[in-house]
């Protein structure tokens, strides 16, 4: 089933965050329908770095394709401002697109921008995002790749102002709306209220972040259609690896640590080592 279909159904959509091929898999064996490639997580993990507009569009594209070679889900991949003006953002839509992406969600930050939840954004002219939206319409080949519309006006102009600039941007044809970094409970209900009946509505969920956290089921009862819990994985590994890395150091073994991880046949059978190799020897002449 597509995203666009699924959203078009029963029930809110959880999209937990990836940024690799092994994340992916988990994710998909863990029973999700579909996946969030957050651009965060991907500065986080392969630059080292914070989500302050350092990673690259073909560096996203990249991670983009394996990641859809090794799953079949529907993934929404994280596409910052487009990586400048409109026509950056047609070639970001088509890229990503050939890439295998099921959804682009594209700000309304200036360029370089930062995370959502970090202070002093600045956002580029409401008109000028809803000719980037426009534009990467006309570019996408497919009308079953969605785009999201993001706004980060809520702490840069104020809450009405960000409804005022999601409601541009769903005229200017943005299938699904994201007003990024609500402040409270009333304001989520009032997204909702205002949007829910007309588009797709989705809630990001950063834990530590300016927005309450609300399980699925909560934000479905709202009227929000999905839910991104985006770099949630890295700061569940990063935590994870420190204290794997503390006690190697201290111990001079891995031996303390077993009952946290898996062992080499563990790995393996979760990646589906045995099965590829068997796989293979259908293709090898010599068997």
């Amino acid at each position: 089933m597509t995203l666009k279909a699924r959203l078009a159904g029963d029930g809110i959509v959880l999209a937990p965050g990836i940024y690799d091929g092994l994340t992916a898999l988990i994710a998909e064996q863990a029973g999700f329908e579909a996946l969030y490639l957050s651009g965060a997580a991907v500065a986080y993990t392969r630059l080292g770095r914070p989500d302050i507009g350092l990673t690259s569009v073909t560096e996203m594209a990249e991670t983009m394709t394996l990641i859809a070679d090794r799953t079949n889900l529907p993934v929404i991949i994280d596409a910052d401002t487009g990586f400048g003006n409109a026509l950056n953002a047609q070639r970001t839509m088509r890229l990503y697109e050939r890439a295998g992406a099921a959804a682009l969600q594209v700000e309304d930050q200036t360029y370089p921008k930062r995370c959502g939840h970090l202070k002093d954004k600045a956002l580029i002219p409401a008109a000028e995002m809803a000719g980037k939206i426009a534009a990467m319409a006309d570019a996408r080949r497919s009308d079953k790749t969605l785009i999201i519309a993001r706004t980060d006006a809520i702490a840069v102009e104020g809450f009405d102002a960000a409804l005022a600039r999601a409601e541009t941007y769903l005229a200017a044809g943005a299938d699904v709306l994201f007003v990024e970094a609500p402040q409270n409970e009333a304001q989520l209900a009032g997204i909702a209220e205002r949007f829910a009946a007309r588009v797709p509505l989705l809630a990001n969920m950063v834990e530590g972040g300016a927005t309450p956290i609300r399980s699925a089921e909560a934000l479905q009862a709202l009227g929000f259609r999905l839910v991104i819990f985006p770099g949630g994985i890295v700061r569940a590994l990063a935590h994870t690896a420190r204290d794997y890395y503390t006690s190697l150091h201290a111990h001079g073994t891995t031996a303390p640590f077993r009952d946290r991880m898996y062992d080499f046949a563990g790995l393996n059978e979760v990646i589906g080592t045995t099965e590829m190799l068997e796989r293979g020897k259908r293709y090898d002449p010599g068997q």
